[in-house]
């Protein structure tokens, strides 16, 4: 048997205790991938212990076991079984943090490091608290001891030269209190549950078990531990007669998911990472044996929810079965709790098995209709979680689901919103391919006669009908149906990637960019009676695709039954789309400007059309979208009554630049990927790569491209010089042509910007605040102290009139030229790694 504590690293270390590491443990190898881990951690918990010392963040299991020389007498001593990588790092950070306090002058508290933590300094040979491996014990030992030889070239020696770096940066002399937060952190903050095996079991044989087989003490091994701890005498007949059922239902990494899945349900903000400690927190207020064996059979009848959705086949009911064998395909988690809780419903007796059937049919109607118009990933995993609480103690719950997906900005498509997508949206461009597949896969399941056996989706793609880059002879075949003059790109490019185009196949690459004529009778020979109905037409243009998106709106309305609309007053929301463009184009900040066409993109349409919505609907910004050269469209008109001051003027007043001919300044472009990355929208890489062919900023000089690849080119030495210079920021992205690389420090209320203007010859760090005037005022009143950590007086500007605000520093330098280029790069990154270190502290 085993006994399971909660503890902290302070509750291992402190008092007369030595923990070694057996021989047959492997050799300390933590990297600076698990260091960069650990260090975040430590940083981000000494942050929140500022605010709330009741912080903590659980780290894992450490299990012992007692050691052979153990004693009534003198140091106790103890094998570490498992967990001996975390606490020897642990105890190298503390280590290189006592010798940091020794070198800046604060002995005292060093010499309390050591006695408390790392060495028993008043016992005989003063031996230390921690023993690795023989192989580790003279790199261990030289650090400890603060020997010479400390911080070798050995992989001890690197974690203790990794945290000697790191606290040396984060050590800031205007705040005493910050190292005392950081070993706060380290010594009470770190959250682990000490296992300790009784001394008649063999740790060597724990050790094989846990370690040898390639497996580790997981969060529900842990909840294991903890309810068979409290169980008793109780605990044999339990696990026989329970819990082993329960694992042999559910493989180990399910039982995870199912104790985050049960938290899930009664807090949607329930991280999968902090599981244990959100059930332990729980599990807390059970007092007696018999309410633990309750728990325990309450998860138990859990977990044989959670199998079947998991396994539907083991369904017995043969609709509930389908539509779960649905759920399960789609492949989206964040809808299990909504699940298990219908499930849950249906086993306790307080919901009929038709009342599943059509609560899952609602779920699963949901999923599709945001597909199709376009708002596939939009809130969706918060949806779902607070739909659990809304359907918990309804009287039916198909009722209550779908009227809680109908209220407010869920995007449970309309009837006539779905008709409008249909033939707006570019539904190969949202979402999963794998999801879109499944729809197409359902949708000619409707189709096919029930004679036809059915075909394997394994061997089925995507593809369209009329091909996506035309030949010749597609073309021509195409603009037959087109008058003298018409744009055939744009109406090619408007019709393509809809739904209607859009088919089932096992011969994409046969078909390829075939023109219809050959396609189609490669298409009347299909299995797939989608394609037998394409092959009936003579041709196949903009009419057939659009007739073929309106059958397949009324086909999608009939399969999947869509939201209460009197619950939404149908005739006051507006369209799918306008509300979409509303939402992307709101966030486009001020002194930024995108194109027609960017936004297109990310609204899954097409510029000309967005163009129109933009023009005759009221939406936020709709004068920062111009004209692909970044001129401003002639057609432009305020939607507010009697305003008809120059736009121009306005943007100019916002901050963005114009040339003599009116063009708006290429570097303040805001592309496609981080307009979606605003809108909380997923954009598929290949789409923005496919579409910006036709839907780019056309550049009006060949200086204009050569400063796009000298700035992506300038950004990738900023980012290449950050990832080994700037400790202070944890993530460098991939950067992109334009003239600022944004870095984010860990708080969405606020980025650092570093940015060049070679029209200026100007480059300048700051910290912009997006929509937050609380913070900005905040910072504001901590201007002398955050002036003082950084070293430099900054620019602070307030921009009363709008809802951004910002922090700058700039300096002169062209970053065109070769002789200033690096020193523009290390000041950056200079820059931008104090803004990181001091305003985090502040945030």
């Amino acid at each position: 048997m085993v006994r399971a504590e909660n503890g902290t690293l302070a509750g291992v270390l402190e008092g007369k205790k030595q923990y070694q590491v057996p021989l047959y443990q492997r050799v300390y190898s933590w990297g600076k991938k698990q260091l960069d881990q650990l260090w975040s951690d430590v940083v981000e918990l000494g942050r929140t212990l500022g605010e709330d010392p009741k912080a903590s963040h659980f780290i894992g299991s450490l299990v012992l076991a007692s050691s052979p020389d153990f004693g009534a007498i003198g140091v106790n001593k103890f094998l570490v079984v498992d967990g001996q990588q975390r606490l020897t790092t642990l105890t190298l950070l503390l280590a290189a943090l006592r010798d940091h306090l020794i070198e800046t002058g604060h002995a005292d508290r060093a010499s309390g490091i050591d006695a408390q933590y790392l060495i028993n300094v008043f016992d005989n040979g003063k031996p230390l608290k921690v023993m690795p491996t023989q192989t580790d014990r003279p790199a261990y030992m030289a650090v400890l001891n603060r020997a010479p030889q400390a911080g070798g070239e050995d992989a001890v020696g690197d974690a203790y030269r990794f945290f000697r770096s790191k606290i040396a940066a984060a050590d800031d002399p205007d705040d005493p209190y910050d190292l005392e937060l950081l070993e706060a952190a380290v010594v009470r903050g770190l959250a682990l549950v000490v296992v300790t095996a009784e001394p008649s079991d063999n740790a060597h044989r724990i050790f094989e078990s846990l370690n040898n087989t390639g497996l580790r003490l997981t969060q529900s091994d842990l909840l294991k531990n903890y309810l068979f701890m409290r169980l008793g005498d109780r605990a044999e007949m339990v696990y026989e007669n329970i819990w082993l059922p329960l694992e042999k239902n559910l493989e180990p990494e399910n039982l995870e998911l199912l104790f985050w899945l049960d938290l899930a349900q009664r807090d949607e903000r329930a991280k999968q990472s902090d599981t244990y400690v959100g059930q332990q927190h729980r599990l807390e207020s059970l007092k007696t044996i018999d309410e633990v064996e309750a728990e325990v059979i309450r998860i138990a009848n859990l977990g044989d929810v959670l199998a079947t959705i998991l396994k539907p086949a083991g369904e017995k009911h043969p609709e509930i079965r389908r539509r779960l064998t649905r759920i399960r395909a789609w492949g989206s988690t964040t809808a299990y709790p909504l699940v298990m809780q219908i499930l849950a419903r249906r086993a306790a007796g307080t919901a009929a098995e038709h009342e599943v059937v059509r609560a899952l049919t609602y779920l699963e109607s949901y999923f599709v209709r945001r597909i199709v118009i376009g708002r596939a990933t939009a809130n969706l995993n918060r949806t779902l979680l607070q739909a659990v609480g809304a359907i918990s103690d309804a009287d039916h719950i198909d009722v209550a689901l779908r009227e809680y997906l109908s209220r407010g900005r869920k995007y449970f498509a309309t009837d006539p919103q779905v008709r409008e997508a249909v033939t707006t949206i570019a539904f190969y461009w949202q979402g999963r391919g794998p999801q879109k597949k499944l729809i197409l896969q359902w949708l000619e399941e409707a189709c096919r006669p029930k004679e036809i056996v059915e075909l394997d989706p394994r061997h089925l793609t995507i593809e369209h009908v009329l091909p996506q880059t035309m030949t010749d002879s597609v073309r021509d075949t195409f603009a037959a149906g087109f008058s003298t003059g018409t744009d055939i790109d744009y109406e090619h490019e408007r019709v393509v990637h809809t739904l209607g185009n859009l088919t089932l196949s096992g011969y994409n690459s046969e078909l390829s960019n075939k023109p219809f004529d050959e396609k189609r009778e490669m298409l009347a020979k299909s299995g797939v009676s989608m394609n037998q109905a394409i092959a009936a037409h003579v041709t196949w243009g903009v009419d057939e695709i659009s007739a073929r998106s309106a059958e397949l709106a009324e086909k999608i309305i009939e399969l999947w039954p869509g939201p209460d609309e009197s619950i939404i007053a149908v005739g006051d929301e507006p369209s799918a789309l306008r509300s979409q463009v509303a939402s992307i184009v709101a966030e486009i900040p001020a002194g930024r400007w995108t194109s027609y066409g960017d936004v297109a993109i990310v609204a899954g349409t097409w510029a000309q059309p967005l163009a129109a919505i933009i023009a005759n609907f009221p939406m936020a910004n709709a004068w920062r979208v111009l004209q692909s050269g970044g001129t401003i469209s002639p057609g432009f008109r305020w939607t507010e009554p009697g305003r008809v001051d120059d736009p121009r003027v306005v943007l100019t007043e916002e901050g963005l630049r114009f040339d003599a001919q009116g063009h708006a300044d290429p570097g303040q472009f805001i592309g496609a990927e981080e307009l979606a990355e605003a809108a909380g929208l997923d954009v598929d890489g290949d789409a923005v790569a496919a579409r910006r062919k036709k839907n780019k900023p056309q550049a009006r000089a060949g200086r204009e491209v050569s400063v796009k690849d000298a700035q992506l080119e300038f950004f990738e030495r900023v980012r290449d010089y950050g990832l080994l210079n700037a400790p202070n920021i944890d993530t460098w992205r991939k950067p992109f042509p334009q003239n600022w690389y944004d870095v984010s420090i860990g708080d969405s209320r606020g980025q650092i910007s570093l940015q060049v203007n070679s029209q200026k010859k100007l480059a300048t760090t700051l910290f912009w605040i997006s929509n937050d005037k609380e913070l900005y005022s905040k910072l504001l009143a901590q201007r002398e102290a955050i002036e003082a950590g950084l070293g430099f007086v900054l620019e602070w500007d307030d921009k009363p009139e709008r809802k951004a605000s910002k922090l700058i520093i700039s300096r002169p330098g062209d970053f065109l030229d070769e002789t200033q280029s690096q020193e523009l790069v290390e000041w950056l990154v200079t820059m931008g790694d104090r803004f990181a270190r001091v305003l985090s502290k502040y945030l």
